[in-house]
């Protein structure tokens, strides 16, 4: 899943005020718990983007179709996403994060294990029914272990093992493929998994469901035109995104030339670079919120570009992807404050839908960027990238022009 920022103290004028929140003692240690499975679960699944070309020959399958791994991946958390509200509303939340964790083992061990294609495939499909389960509960199980004031300092822990996995995914992917093989590189996260699911059983409390009437059809919310253009902008965004990213190793392989180890350190300053945008981006999003939405996408086509005239020189490489990881980490931090501001009443809903349609547009820009680069090159697939992006940032335009009809006022 793409990086959740921390929330805002503060919405539309307004103290943070989750709908659920505990009288009891905090439970930080549940909240590392998830941080910690948070970690396993993003490492879980981008650590194949480093590892494609390996993949691809020993599975006997080509390049593009082992970028499909990402994108059925992202087709099964879709589906989750949609419908994990149903579940959330009868069974214990703790129940559920513990069932998702041990799908998460389970899935780690198909696909470090799996003799062909279909079954690496299969355990990627369910890595993507743990991703797409997670993330739409991590909002509402963190207001349930800490108290409402302590909620934004829990979520912000629980996506530090996001932005961790972030940073560390891809190149230490890359390095344990050169090193013991592809297989046991995407294996080694099953421990880490297994030390998540003993630590959440151990630290999560019983969560039981609230009983609470609950908003279990987010498609609705669709029916606001603000929901509407915004939901559209963040798919074309990520559409454009993972295009691109899921088949950066075969381009700096076939293009750029490098070896593993320089492939390791430039995937690394996308992720270091990365890191430092979200810490960035902040100062931007108090009143230029609408503005940044538009220029982030605007400046990811030109490093597109940019990439195709100059990919060729590794030092003019290092420094667009450390543009790219600026630019492309801290976007999800603007479109979550968005989704605040905008629904400030239906969070939990919106956060679902966004999930959703963040899975949707990673599963349809890794398919439609691994068929493009099988029959036309890597070319065509950076070319489909930057189109994409430059018309995310037309309709976050368009938004931006709804918000300001529909919501005159500044924030404050």
């Amino acid at each position: 899943m793409p990086t959740t920022p921390r929330p805002s103290s503060r919405i539309e004028g307004k103290p943070f005020m989750p709908s659920h929140s505990v009288t009891t003692p905090a439970a930080w240690a549940g909240v590392l718990a998830m941080s910690l499975g948070a970690f396993a679960l993003v490492a879980s699944e981008f650590m194949p983007v480093s590892l494609l070309t390996p993949i691809a020959a020993d599975l006997h399958i080509t390049e593009g179709r082992a970028g499909q791994a990402i994108a059925i991946s992202g087709a099964f958390a879709l589906v989750t996403s949609l419908s994990i509200a149903t579940l959330a509303r009868r069974l214990d939340r703790k129940r559920l994060l513990l069932a998702l964790t041990s799908l998460m083992i389970v899935s780690g061990g198909i696909v470090g294990f799996a003799p062909d294609g279909s079954l690496f495939m299969l355990g990627r499909a369910l890595i993507g029914i743990a991703i797409g389960g997670f993330w739409s509960m991590s909002a509402a199980a963190a207001m349930r272990l800490v108290p409402a004031d302590a909620v934004p300092r829990a979520m912000a822990v629980i996506n530090g093992g996001n932005a961790l996995a972030t940073v560390a995914a891809a190149p230490v992917g890359s390095f344990l493929g050169a090193t013991v093989g592809w297989r046991w590189a995407l294996f080694c996260v099953v421990p880490i998994a297994f030390v998540a699911l003993i630590w959440q059983s151990i630290s999560l409390p019983a969560m039981a469901a609230s009983g609470r009437a609950q908003h279990t059809n987010v498609l609705k919310l669709f029916r606001r035109p603000q929901v509407a253009w915004g939901m559209f902008a963040v798919g074309l965004f990520f559409m454009g995104q993972f295009a691109m990213f899921t088949y950066l190793r075969p381009f700096l392989e076939k293009v750029t030339r490098v070896d593993v180890a320089t492939l390791s350190y430039l995937l690394l300053t996308v992720g270091a670079a990365g890191c430092v945008g979200t810490v960035v981006i902040g100062r931007f999003l108090d009143r230029r919120l609408h503005h940044t939405l538009i220029v982030i996408p605007l400046l990811m086509a030109v490093v597109v570009a940019a990439l195709l005239a100059g990919g060729a020189h590794v030092g003019i490489t290092a420094l667009l992807l450390a543009a790219w990881g600026l630019l492309g980490t801290s976007a999800p931090v603007g479109w979550w404050t968005w989704l605040s501001r905008t629904l400030p009443d239906d969070a939990e809903a919106g956060g679902g839908l966004m999930v959703a349609v963040v899975q949707l547009a990673i599963t349809l820009g890794a398919t439609v960027g691994g068929v493009l680069f099988d029959t036309l090159g890597h070319r065509a697939t950076f070319a489909a990238s930057a189109g994409l992006l430059v018309i995310s940032a037309v309709v976050a335009a368009g938004a931006a022009r709804m918000h300001a009809w529909r919501a005159p006022v500044p924030v404050g």
